[in-house]
């Protein structure tokens, strides 16, 4: 008796027990949803908010008496600042508050070592780098302002070589080709000679713009006035001609290039000078030529772009030059009647250094008329320089062409015409003349009573040496030359 009332006694106790340290607490995990979102234990109940792939996470669970080591601040009720934050507690349904998102998470609460340093960087290097933009802004528009002053202001020291008051064109002309390394004027003489110009009549007009007579100083210079969009064509010309050791008797005589506007209209101005016989196709079409005014024509011609072609080497040298569009049109006649090599627009350079060309970046071509073949059906080797002499040689043929017809001999000359006048319209396209001189292989027709006279038999010789369908079997310029000097001296004519 006395044992049994001893086992009864302490089944009491663990159930008293047991019943003193139940609890109950809400609950979250999918465990719990059988039993009302509830879970009882002998330990703690547990919530905790929490921040996972960036959304906020609320749990609420129960932990047993087993896990909450050590004791006062078990383990499990730890927060982790700033990531999660946990609140333990030992009543019924105590975990049922709503705890806050950790500050500083996701967010500036406390920084690092990289935070701290990309903060404190940054600002450091954007100011550095405006200081840096507001010293190339400051240099590049004192570069600006002096540029300036020079172009606006004469400079006393050269007054006395170049614009002294007793100076005329010709003097002018002479110090240039005297002086310096032979490539132009210095920028600022250039623009107080074109804006001390008087314009007096406009003399012809191209696809660029305009050319006028103009007065400077009591000497007649040429001005070409280009239109704002062929601004291109503009600079091109006047680099061209500001070529070292570019000036020749036989190439025209550059003097200013300048640009002129006033807030509503821009001109473009490339002054030269001036031959009143104008262009050789004009002076073709108003007077026919006796046999020494025809060599005379075709040597100057020959010697002016002999000289283009040529590099000449040296610390003052002279690269290669090609015309590229090379015509009657763009060879002037000067007073001695002898020719002079214009319109260098569409010039190439050659750079032997480096084997380079320096193409034109212009959209325009050449004059179809005078397109040699390999340039109509587009075989021409574009990154060899001799193609382009090559090409201007073909030109040249038909420029001697014109000059020969019109040679009075025996009181026998023929009306001017231009090239293929009779095999292709006034305006031919490439097709067309692609068709007559590529496919047909036809060229301009030299008679045969220039047989009976040496100089035009010469000239026939050299003109079709000059059409040779390959180009590199054509003659040079300088061969051509030395041809027509020898031919100059059998007709005792002084050049």
């Amino acid at each position: 008796m006395a044992s049994l009332r001893i086992w009864f006694t302490l089944v009491v106790q663990a159930v008293l027990y047991t019943t003193c340290d139940a609890l109950w607490c809400n609950c979250t995990t999918v465990q719990c949803e059988k039993s009302g979102s509830q879970c009882e234990t002998d330990g703690a109940c547990m919530a905790s908010t929490s921040f996972i792939d960036g959304q906020e996470q609320h749990i609420r669970v129960c932990i047993t008496r087993d896990k909450l080591e050590p004791p006062g601040q078990p383990f499990y009720c730890l927060s982790a600042e700033g990531l999660l934050n946990i609140h333990c507690c030992y009543t019924d349904f105590c975990n049922s508050i709503d705890l806050k998102v950790p500050s500083g998470y996701g967010s500036a609460g406390t920084w690092g070592p990289v935070e701290l340093v990309a903060v404190i960087a940054g600002p450091v290097f954007l100011l550095c780098l405006l200081l840096l933009v507001g010293m190339f802004l400051f240099q590049y528009h004192q570069r600006v302002y002096s540029h300036r002053q020079r172009l606006e202001v004469e400079d006393p020291s050269c007054d006395h070589l170049y614009l002294a008051r007793d100076k005329t064109l010709q003097d002018l002309i002479y110090d240039l080709s005297t002086s310096g390394s032979g490539s132009g004027l210095p920028l600022f003489v250039q623009r107080t000679v074109a804006r001390t110009i008087v314009l007096q009549e406009i003399i012809g007009k191209g696809r660029f713009g305009e050319v006028w007579r103009g007065r400077w100083r009591g000497g007649d210079v040429a001005v070409k006035i280009f239109s704002s969009r062929e601004e291109r064509s503009w600079f091109r010309e006047a680099e061209i001609y500001q070529t070292i050791m570019l000036r020749h008797e036989n190439i025209l005589g550059f003097i200013a290039a300048d640009n002129k506007d006033n807030g509503t209209w821009t001109q473009l101005w490339l002054v030269s000078d001036y031959h009143e016989h104008g262009s050789l196709f004009d002076y073709l079409n108003r007077y026919s030529v006796t046999i020494e005014g025809m060599i005379k024509l075709a040597l100057s011609a020959a010697s002016g772009l002999a000289h283009l072609h040529m590099e000449i080497l040296g610390t003052q040298g002279k690269p290669g030059i090609a015309h590229r569009d090379l015509k009657s049109k763009n060879i002037l006649v000067k007073k001695n009647c002898t020719c002079a090599i214009a319109d260098l627009g569409l010039a190439v350079r050659h750079e032997s250094a480096t084997d380079t060309i320096d193409i034109a970046p212009n959209q325009r071509v050449g004059t179809k008329r005078y397109m040699a073949p390999e340039v109509l059906d587009e075989t021409i080797n574009m990154r060899h320089f001799d193609s382009f002499k090559c090409a201007d040689i073909y030109a040249l043929g038909l420029v001697y062409w014109e000059i020969a017809r019109r040679c009075n001999s025996g009181g026998v000359h023929e009306e001017y015409q231009l090239p293929y006048y009779d095999l292709v319209p006034s305006d031919p396209s490439i097709e067309e003349m692609r068709k007559v001189v590529c496919d047909q292989k036809l060229r301009p027709n030299v008679p045969n009573w220039w047989q009976s006279y040496e100089a035009l038999r010469v000239m026939g010789k050299i003109m079709r040496e000059c059409w040779y369908a390959n180009g590199a079997a054509r003659l040079t310029a300088l061969r051509i030359k030395k041809t027509l000097s020898q031919l100059s001296v059998q007709e005792d004519i002084k050049v």
